[in-house]
């Protein structure tokens, strides 16, 4: 693979190239799901490709191809220095690369069991085995589950020396139950929303979830929905369960921390950012409380940000992105390290397969959980009046990730620091700096659970990423409670 790379390097750098580098990509996922007893879908694919990016005339200049024959691959190499110098010709400025120590290393996700060992059948087994239990409760109308493994191998090698070899594997699962009633639906899911808990493990992450043990329990929650009170409006404390405090960092923390966002190089989907560059290390973003890390390291935990090396060569690392509620740092790049003051980057730039350019994403973004010990139950015990909110069930979001609205599946609500009835259509909104700064309680280690959102998307186009985010449950003082949905 270092002599394909090496293919078009060579002819990059003979064509003007300052810099180049190739990556090449092989990857193969597994996809099924199961509807209401039978097999809804089921896929298992694979491709191979390539890509060359290179700087010529002070420009970026990128190109992909599948074909890794000598003279493609010698083809796409001119191919990406001929766009470099097009480019260049409305550059505003040359383009600026961070110096990195070019690495020579071979890496793959610390695992158990290879997830592309056990057969489709077993899969299948497993998913059914959980449908099963789902619509063994009377009142579920419709019972989902699914399993995914994805395995990427990846060769980087650049002109500067870079030679890295890394593997990474993932697993996802998850299931939902639904109700239909009147003229209302209800939803439960389990591990989490929006296919489940994925994180970069083998097999071995499907029997840590407990998948079959926990499904008769969520189908009997879905039911109860149907029979409980509407969430009620108002002002209250809330206490959000770590899945939800999950997706609440990566909508009002994650996305706008992107450097590209914030300088305008990148606007599709998710919009821009509010966190303009003078706000760095002046923003109050939260309370004391608030301690946030951008941290793609291993050590922090198998989560979709969980990697040796970005796709530009750039090793793992852990950026303070909120210290002590302070507002402390970005998600960068090579190319935009400098620009906030910065002589290395952060190593975020990731791309989804072999024919997209590496854009900043998220890596593991998460919220450290509190210094003192703390239970979930012991939160809800110093709490006097207010909502106990879990699992996702919708988000909205402005532009500049400021103004927000978020719909769960199911509340409790807490008198005098007791769980007490459940509440159906919970929801809670806000504003982002108001709403980390109310932060006033977060349970300990014990609690903290790295959550993994595997269809972050990003570009145009479009880039399908997972992320990582830890949370522990955590509570937040005096938000508006109960507006997203009302009783019909």
């Amino acid at each position: 693979m270092k002599d394909i790379a090496d293919w078009a390097l060579n002819v990059a750098t003979q064509r003007g190239a300052t810099y180049a580098d190739a990556r090449i990509v092989a990857q193969r996922s597994r996809a099924l799901a199961t509807k209401n007893g039978k097999v809804g879908s089921a896929s298992d694919s694979e491709s191979l490709g390539y890509s060359v990016r290179v700087i010529a005339d002070g420009a970026w200049g990128f190109a992909a191809s599948e074909d890794l024959s000598r003279t493609a691959v010698e083809a796409t190499g001119a191919r990406a220095v001929k766009i470099a110098c097009a480019s260049a010709q409305v550059k505003q400025h040359d383009v600026q690369l961070a110096p990195e120590k070019p690495a020579s290393a071979e890496w793959i996700t610390p695992h158990k069991i290879d997830p592309f060992s056990i057969s489709v059948e077993q899969n299948i087994d497993l998913l059914l085995k959980i449908d099963s239990e789902l619509r063994s409760v009377a009142g579920i109308t419709l019972a989902e589950t699914n399993l995914n493994f994805n395995r990427e191998e990846q060769w980087f090698v650049s002109s500067e020396g870079a030679n890295i070899h890394q593997t990474k594997l993932s697993s996802g699962a998850g299931y939902a139950a639904y109700t239909f009633a009147g003229n209302e639906i209800q939803k439960r899911s389990y591990p989490n929303s929006y296919g489940g808990q994925w994180q970069n493990k083998g097999y071995e992450l499907i029997g840590e979830l407990k998948l079959v043990e926990n499904a008769r329990r969520i189908a009997e929650e879905a039911v109860a929905l149907h029979q409980a009170d509407q969430c009620p409006e108002g002002t209250f404390d809330i206490i959000l369960d770590s899945s939800q405090l999950g997706l609440q960092i990566h909508e009002s923390v994650g996305h706008p921390i992107e450097l590209d966002r914030v300088l305008g190089m990148e606007a599709n989907f998710a919009g821009t950012s509010f966190l303009t560059l003078d706000k760095l290390r002046t923003l109050r973003y939260g309370s004391d409380l608030v301690n946030v890390v951008a941290d793609a390291r291993q050590e922090h935990g198998p989560g979709l940000g969980t990697f040796a090396f970005d796709d530009e060569g750039v090793p793992a690392q852990c950026t303070p992105i909120i210290t002590n509620g302070l507002f402390t740092g970005y998600l960068s790049s090579r190319e935009t390290a400098h620009i906030i003051g910065e002589n290395r980057s952060g190593g975020t730039l990731r791309a989804e397969g072999w024919n997209r350019l590496p854009m900043i994403r998220m890596t593991n973004i998460s919220l450290l959980p509190g210094s003192k010990p703390l239970s979930l139950e012991q939160l809800i015990a110093s709490t006097d009046h207010g909502v106990l909110l879990q699992t996702n069930r919708s988000w909205s979001i402005d532009d500049k990730r400021y103004n927000f609205q978020f719909g769960c599946e199911i509340g409790w609500e807490i008198k005098n620091g007791k769980r007490t009835r459940i509440l159906k259509n919970p929801s809670y909104s806000g504003i982002t700096t108001e709403f980390w700064n109310s932060l006033d309680a977060i349970c300990s280690r014990e609690e903290w659970t790295l959550w993994g959102t595997p269809n972050c998307g990003k570009g145009q186009p479009q880039q399908v990423m997972g992320t990582g985010h830890g949370a522990a449950p955590a509570r937040f003082r005096k938000i508006k409670v109960g507006s997203a949905y009302r009783s019909m």
